[in-house]
């Protein structure tokens, strides 16, 4: 597994420590309610379900005409990715990411992306394969705080005992997502 340092791009995925405020917002209707999507201008930053709390604290600065086009065409992309998943159309994103963590919620993350679609693991698994066995309550606290829902398939990951644990959407979202990966 690749160490990420801050603010490193990495196959179209910015990894940063600094906290990210989307600069553009745009809401997407899905199967199982409406997301919130932020982008900024080097990808998307957010994809969280609407009942879910938002942590921007500050007002986003104003975009440059030339950047709103950039932000535009990732919302057709991602609005247009997310409708091909939820009709079996899709089982990989390929989509600007912008991830902004810890180095060790930047491991989590990735090691997410690297779970395939209608696979999951277990928390135990997830910190086996980020090489700390021992990290699997930060793991899943990492798992947590990811703000790119189904793109960032936390959904992914369940209980060692196979039970449906832990997804801030609410278990009802991940149960019909594993079931859309499966059938």
């Amino acid at each position: 597994m690749k160490k990420y340092k801050r603010n490193k791009i990495v196959k179209d995925i910015l990894y940063t420590k600094n906290k990210i405020h989307p600069a553009a917002f745009f809401e997407i209707k899905t199967p199982i309610g409406f997301m919130t999507a932020g982008a900024i201008e080097k990808g998307i930053s957010l994809l969280q379900f609407k009942d879910e709390p938002l942590e921007l604290k500050t007002t986003p600065p104003n975009i440059k005409e030339n950047n709103k086009k950039i932000i535009e065409k990732y919302f057709l992309m991602l609005k247009t990715q997310l409708d091909e998943f939820f009709n079996k159309k899709r089982r990989t994103f390929d989509l600007p990411l912008v991830l902004s963590g810890t180095l060790f919620q930047q491991k989590a993350w990735q090691t997410l992306l690297n779970i395939p679609y209608g696979k999951t693991i277990s928390y135990e698994e997830e910190a086996r394969q980020m090489k700390n066995k021992k990290a699997v309550r930060a793991a899943a606290n990492a798992n947590a705080a990811n703000k790119i829902a189904i793109i960032v398939p936390c959904h992914r990951v369940i209980s060692k005992n196979g039970a449906l644990a832990g997804y801030s959407a609410g278990i009802e979202r991940k149960k019909y997502l594993l079931d859309l990966e499966q059938h």
